[in-house]
């Protein structure tokens, strides 16, 4: 099957991590952005590009920082002064596979600049509105450890994300066959692609054809309506978190070699779709997965 060529050419390079490779293809297929809270070091960028090499789309990545400007990553208009007039010159956000390393490091203008391309797959500079290269996807990355210097990212932003994962330590005898081979660097330019971008949005297009059925519509109205009757829970599950779950849910399902969504994958997927969306309330001494979970061990 195509995906599981795709997963064992990562899987070259990014050992030990076949589900978080999973999802993430999920997600682009899906046409949403994931967010990956983890330590340094464990492979978060390493894993992005060796999914732009296996897709063969195109791969760019930009480290945030407190001074990052919006003109940074979207670009800006300079003087061309051959021919006396200003001309656009495209941001790194003008990709395929854009990778935002820590993100929460940026001010919140920065932060919010993202926000457009993000929904709209567009940026707009000094009034102008130039399209993103298709098919477009943001990996973004954040330090869940350090909080000096850092962002949090405001709540509309976290919404626009379709799943948060992490990467995680890889298992210890897959840590110790990393240590004995070659570097994954170096490993990573021998990657093949193993499909194209007009591949990758054609199954795009695929994936919105997968059937919702009518039991797991039922599943997935009752989960997000109960988010936001939780004792615990001041927001629940926007309209657009039910979309992104659904969406994510039919993508994985296509992945897996289903035509339908059966309520055991949206069961599945549930936590990193939906409980980075959550509010709590102050003095709640739970966290926003195991509100998830207990809504999850609650609905049939």
């Amino acid at each position: 099957m195509l995906y599981l060529s795709l997963l064992d050419e990562v899987e070259k390079v990014v050992k030990g991590k076949r589900e978080v490779a999973e999802y993430l293809i999920a997600t682009l297929l899906a046409q949403g952005h994931a967010l990956i809270e983890d330590l340094p070091g464990v492979g978060k960028t390493l894993l992005a590009l060796a999914l732009a090499k296996v897709t063969g789309l195109g791969f760019k990545r930009f480290q945030f920082t407190s001074d990052t400007l919006p003109a940074d990553i979207l670009g800006t208009f300079v003087f061309d002064a051959k021919n006396g007039e200003f001309i656009f010159k495209a941001g790194p956000i003008f990709t395929n596979v854009f990778l935002a390393d820590e993100i929460n490091r940026a001010s919140p203008k920065t932060q919010s600049a993202l926000l457009e391309a993000m929904a709209e797959k567009q940026v707009t500079v000094e009034g102008q509105t130039f399209k993103l290269p298709r098919p477009f996807f943001v990996i973004a990355t954040q330090n869940p450890i350090e909080e000096w210097g850092t962002f949090p990212l405001p709540q509309s932003e976290l919404d626009r994300f379709m799943i948060k994962t992490s990467v995680g330590y890889p298992p210890p005898n897959i840590e110790k066959e990393i240590l004995l081979g070659e570097n994954p660097m170096e490993l990573i330019k021998e990657l093949r692609p193993v499909v194209g971008r007009e591949k990758i949005s054609e199954e795009q297009k695929l994936v919105q054809k997968v059937t919702l059925l009518r039991e797991s519509l039922d599943f997935a109205y009752k989960v997000v309506s109960e988010t936001r009757k939780h004792p615990d829970v001041l927001v629940g599950i926007s309209t657009r978190g039910a979309i992104h779950w659904v969406a994510f849910a039919k993508a994985l399902s296509h992945i897996r070699g289903l035509d339908f969504v059966p309520k055991e994958i949206l069961r599945e997927c549930a936590v990193k779709v939906l409980a980075h969306r959550l509010v709590l309330k102050d003095g709640s001494s739970k966290t926003q997965e195991e509100v998830i979970e207990e809504i999850l061990e609650s609905v049939d």
